[in-house]
């Protein structure tokens, strides 16, 4: 699977997302890949992840609350998400 960078639209870097926690589930990709992967997207794209604390609209209807919050598990594991709860 390969995993670009930066994205250009927050459906493009959902749809991104969905994949590798999708592999993650059919067990194609390890938990260290998984963990490797989520973190990179996210350091290099946090504005179109993350407003005010919480997921962006976009990603929240893309990527539904299952994929959500195993992405916030990853987040937080890897201390790179500070706040309590960003999905309800």
């Amino acid at each position: 699977m390969e995993i670009k960078r930066f994205y250009k639209t927050q459906r493009e870097l959902a749809s991104t997302l969905n994949n590798i926690v999708d592999a993650y589930w059919e067990n194609t990709l390890s938990e260290e890949e998984l963990l490797a992967n989520i973190s990179e997207v996210y350091c290099n794209n946090m504005k179109k992840i993350l407003k005010q604390n919480d997921f962006t609209t976009i990603l929240k209807q893309q990527c539904g609350k299952r994929r959500l919050e195993v992405i916030e598990r990853v987040l937080h594991i890897n201390n790179l998400l500070n706040n309590e709860k960003s999905i309800g």
